[in-house]
Order: structure tokens, then C-alpha cells, then sequence
């Protein structure tokens, strides 16, 4: 029988994975999936941060109400029973590979901008190094995998604190040049729901610290101080970076860029700028990718010790590590990455991105309406606050749902529906064997 994993993670390392795992690929690749929304893109980006917030304290509240839980599992499980918490969680942990799927897949856009060398690598090659790679750090154990997130998570930062501060030596040399590509498209409710839900991709992650809550130091004021801390940096840095990307690059480069980033530092930088930036933004993209690696793993553990999968994915290895769920997990974002390659990069990158986003937003409305559930129920001081905040968190999410599109919302109807046979043998092998 395996001991209790050990709880490693401190503030810094929480909070490095709030960050580390929102700032993956979506916000440096995305800009060209919202392009064609022109400025509405910008609004759907403030409606998104807005909405984003108002989740992060949702599972902050959650964080606090049960420090002893080891993911948001337990919380659903707690205010509205097994099977709304088996499908929030499956229809969650199955939009994680997928997400793997796509930040290999957008690390290899700007692998090829900073090493010209792989621009005859098969693309395919690439995101499955990648993925393997973070796999065999997180079999190192959580300390291994938490400390590779502080790392990439400062390193990150670099590049786009290297657009803001371009973004602002523009402004005051040549001011007219944020007026001459502004995008021609006219402000339209629909489009900015359309761009809001893109643009949620980018900023899925702010649950990252509650996942992992049984590996965390004093959770009950850890999970809730990074979650808020990450949260806020998170939507801040992602409203500069994108103000600055679709003023300053027209709004047909940006559609077809696989590399905005780079293009932007090309355009107003030095020649060879742009490479660098695309160094540490596949930098960027490693860490987001370690991080969920070390997330969907710690996840996959967690459901198994509940009886939600199979006993066999709940071992840990020598160091600790929840190895036969981390090598699982690989192997379902290899056949993601293999599944995708028949479309560009953009848009393989931004499907991929609406599934994830339609199959994550099960969890946030469940955990928003557990956090409304006891306010109801409860008679702390509390109480009115978890009820604006609950509504306010399932409201967001009805107006994701809406604006995600039928195609993305019906394949996360489709994952969540493949869960029901997963959950009906797990629960008759447990009466079997209780029996």
C-alpha cells in the first residue's frame, strides 16, 4: 500500500504553476486565431480576464472551505455528490492531454522560428519529444517537476515583457503606428462572445494550485493566495501582450502568423530579435507543458484513490511520482498530436483549444454551483459572498458555453458521455468487491 504523497509544493511553487500553466502557448499563439475578430478580440480579452477572476476566487473560496481536500474532485464531491464530481473531473481530465496536444503542437511552430535546423524535422517528431520529455521530468518526483516550473515560469516572462516594453518604445517614438493597422471590423456583440471563448483557452489555469492540493503546504492559505496571485498577473500580462500584437502588426499578417511573436520583434526590433523571443517562448511553452504534465498526473492519482479509475493508477514510484499515470496520460496526448496533424498549425491549435476550453468548463460550473450550494446551506459570515460569487461563476460559464460554438460543444458532450460507462464499471467493481 503507498504512503501519502508527501505535500512539497510551498507559495512560489503554487503560484509558479497558476502562472506557469495559464501562460503556456494560448496567449502566444492565440493572437492569430483572433485576428480575424479584429478589436472585438481586445473586449472578448477584458470579458474573459473578468470572468476568469471571478472562477479564481470561486475555487479560492473552495480552497479555504476544505484545506484537507486533494483536488477540486473532493470539492464537488462535498457539496453535490459522486457523479456530478465524476463527470466535472473525467470531462476535465480528458480536455488535459488534449491541451498537451496543443501546446506541443504550438512549441513546434516556434521551435522551427528559433531553430531553422527543425524546419525539416516532421512537426509530429517534435511534439512528441516534447511531451515525453516533461513526462520523464515529472518521473523525477513533484519536487523535480515543481522546481523546472519556477524556472521556466520566470523565463517565460521574458518575452513578453520584451513586447510591453517595445509596445511602449513605439508609443512614444512613432505614435501613429498604433493607428495605422487598426483592424477594420465594427464592434459586434457576437464577435466578442466568439473571441471571449478563444481567448479562454489562454487563461484556463487558474485552478492549477487546487489540483495538486494534497501535494501542497498548508492549503487552506496557500491554494487561495496563489490562485488569486497567479490569476491577477495571468489576465494583466494577457491584455498588454495582446493590445500590443493587434495594433502593431496588420491584421491579415497576424492571421496567417504561426510565430507573432517573433513577427512583432522582426518588424520593430533588430534583425535576428525575433529568434531569440522565439527561444523563450518554446521556454514558455515547456514549462506550461511540464506543468500540466505534472497536473494531469497528480489528477489522474487523485481519481484513482477515490475509486474513480482503475487502482493501478494510483501507484507512485520510488521517488514519489504517479508514474503509471503520468505514462498513461503521454500516451493519450501522442495519439491527440497524431490525430491533429492533418490541419495546419493555427487551425489544429485552435480546434484543439475549443475543445479543451468546452470540456474544462464542466469543472467550473460544477465548482461555482458547489460554492452557491453552500452558501444555501451554510450560516457563516460567508455565506452572501458565496452565493454572488457561485451565481456569478455559473453565469460566466453559460455564456462560454453559448459563445463555444456547436461543433466544440457537442465533442465535449461526446467526452463527457464516455465517462457514464467508465463510472458505472468503476462503481459495480467496487460493490463487487465490497461484496
Amino acid at each position: 500500500m503507498n504512503a501519502p504523497p508527501a505535500r512539497e509544493l510551498g507559495f512560489w511553487s503554487a503560484t509558479a504553476l497558476v502562472v506557469g500553466n495559464t501562460i503556456g502557448m494560448g496567449l502566444f499563439v492565440l493572437p492569430a486565431s483572433l485576428a480575424p475578430y479584429g478589436m472585438n478580440a481586445l473586449l472578448g480579452w477584458v470579458v474573459t480576464a473578468a470572468g476568469i477572476l471571478v472562477i479564481a476566487q470561486v475555487f479560492a473560496r473552495m480552497a479555504r472551505a476544505y484545506p484537507e481536500a486533494d483536488s477540486p474532485y473532493a470539492y464537488i464531491r462535498a457539496t453535490l455528490g459522486n457523479t456530478p464530481a465524476f463527470i466535472a473531473l473525467w470531462c476535465y481530465w480528458v480536455s488535459m492531454p488534449v491541451a498537451n496536444a496543443a501546446l506541443a503542437i504550438g512549441i513546434g511552430g516556434y521551435a522551427v522560428a528559433a531553430v531553422p535546423g527543425f524546419a525539416g524535422m516532421s512537426p509530429a517528431v517534435i511534439a512528441f519529444g516534447l511531451i515525453w520529455l516533461c513526462v520523464a521530468v515529472n518521473l523525477l518526483g513533484v519536487r523535480t517537476g515543481g522546481q523546472v516550473q519556477i524556472a521556466t515560469t520566470l523565463l517565460k516572462l521574458l518575452p513578453m515583457a520584451a513586447v510591453v516594453l517595445l509596445g511602449a518604445w513605439v508609443l512614444f517614438a512613432d505614435p501613429g503606428a498604433y493607428m495605422r493597422d487598426v483592424p477594420a471590423n465594427a464592434i459586434e456583440g457576437s464577435a466578442v462572445m466568439a473571441a471571449a471563448t478563444i481567448a479562454l483557452f489562454a487563461l484556463l489555469g487558474v485552478e492549477s494550485a487546487t489540483i495538486p492540493a494534497g501535494r501542497v503546504r498548508d492549503p487552506g492559505r496557500t491554494i487561495p493566495r496563489a490562485t488569486m496571485a497567479g490569476a491577477v498577473l495571468t489576465a494583466g500580462v494577457c491584455i498588454a501582450v495582446s493590445a500590443v500584437l493587434i495594433l502593431l502588426i496588420p491584421q491579415a499578417q497576424l492571421a496567417a502568423s504561426q510565430a507573432p511573436f517573433t513577427d512583432l520583434l522582426e518588424r520593430y526590433s533588430f534583425a535576428g530579435s525575433g529568434r531569440w523571443v522565439a527561444a523563450f517562448v518554446v521556454i514558455s511553452g515547456l514549462g506550461a507543458l511540464n506543468g500540466w504534465t505534472l497536473v494531469v498526473g497528480g489528477l489522474t492519482h487523485s481519481m484513482a484513490v477515490h475509486g474513480a479509475f482503475p487502482a493501478r493508477l494510483k501507484n507512485l514510484n520510488s521517488r514519489g511520482a504517479p508514474a503509471p499515470a503520468l505514462v498513461f496520460t503521454g500516451l493519450f496526448a501522442s495519439v491527440m498530436v497524431l490525430l491533429n496533424f492533418s490541419k495546419t498549425m493555427v487551425q489544429g491549435f485552435t480546434f484543439l483549444t475549443l475543445v479543451v476550453t468546452a470540456a474544462a468548463l464542466p469543472l467550473y460550473l460544477l465548482c461555482a454551483c458547489g460554492l452557491a450550494w453552500l452558501a444555501w446551506r451554510g450560516t457563516s459570515a460567508s455565506r452572501r459572498e458565496y452565493a454572488v460569487l457561485g451565481i456569478l461563476g455559473a453565469l460566466y460559464c453559460v455564456f462560454w458555453f453559448v459563445g463555444i460554438g456547436a461543433e466544440s460543444f457537442w465533442w465535449a458532450i461526446a467526452l463527457a458521455a464516455t465517462g457514464v460507462p467508465i463510472h458505472l464499471w468503476m462503481r459495480r467493481s467496487q460493490g463487487t468487491a465490497a461484496r
